[in-house]
């Protein structure tokens, strides 16, 4: 028997990408796995790559929050209960904050940021009511750090912190689990769908994301840290240079920001 056996799990951005790959290791535990995204042609086939009938599609655009009453009653309605819910969906940038338009600005924070906290403001009354559920943030090292070129998707990460690490001191006495979720450089196509200073997809793979850590490998490090209750959690190739730039930004502040200001997004 596995932690996630039988429980309902809620995953948004889950077309591709880390999303996907939590899906099939879900299944793969025994869980109900509830598949969030735009594409719909895409959950499909994530449903059928899964192979179970423990899959459920419910298409969901982030930036349209007028939706998301109807979508969270379907998401409890679909397997009765939500155990843990995985916010994952988001849109990285590429531009100065000298020229990236403010509706660039907006566009991120609201995927990245506001989507998350609304959909779980709506969850959580089934949480507290059942006493017991389990919501996760993916953040980023971005989270934490601050570089060129990556202040929409930076300040959008940084707000996820500051949010949850509340949330938590809030519900944690309702028995409601709260795990802030931090990758470095995955393998996805986060790059290739970033947005430039104007608005335009960036269509480019970063070398370092191409170079990055495996995607099924980072689920099962996600999976990991949910299952232990984690506040927090670094994923990723352990001993790398991002893990070393959280803890050099914690430990020495002032050495850590000097080298983060020359580091430009390759």
């Amino acid at each position: 028997m596995s932690y996630f056996t039988n429980k309902t799990v809620w995953i948004t951005g889950a077309s591709s990408g880390i999303g996907e790959a939590l899906t099939y290791e879900l299944v793969k535990q025994g869980a109900r796995v509830i598949v969030s995204a735009r594409r719909s042609a895409e959950l499909k086939r994530v449903q059928q790559a899964a192979g179970s009938s423990n899959v459920y599609v419910l298409p969901l655009d982030l930036e349209a929050p007028a939706t998301f009453p109807a979508k969270v009653q379907e998401a409890i309605g679909a397997f009765a209960q939500i155990d843990v819910m995985i916010h994952n969906g988001g849109i990285s940038n590429r531009g100065t904050a000298k020229d990236t338009l403010p509706a660039v600005q907006r566009k991120v924070m609201e995927i990245d940021y506001f989507s998350y906290i609304e959909l779980t403001r709506l969850l959580l009354p089934h949480m507290l009511q059942r006493k017991s559920g389990h919501i996760v943030a993916v953040s980023s090292v971005m989270g934490k750090i601050g570089t060129p070129m990556r202040s929409a998707y930076a300040a959008a990460k940084h707000a996820l912190h500051g949010f949850f690490d509340c949330l938590r001191a809030e519900v944690w006495q309702d028995n409601i689990k709260v795990t802030l979720i931090m990758p470095g450089y995955i393998r996805t196509e986060v790059s290739m769908n970033a947005v430039t200073a104007s608005g335009e997809k960036l269509n480019q793979l970063s070398k370092n994301i191409g170079g990055g850590f495996p995607a099924d490998k980072t689920a099962q490090q996600i999976l990991k840290a949910i299952q232990k209750g984690r506040y927090e959690k670094f994923v990723g190739k352990p001993f790398s240079q991002e893990w070393m730039a959280i803890h050099l930004m914690r430990l020495f502040p002032t050495l850590a920001i000097n080298i983060f200001k020359k580091a430009v997004p390759h």
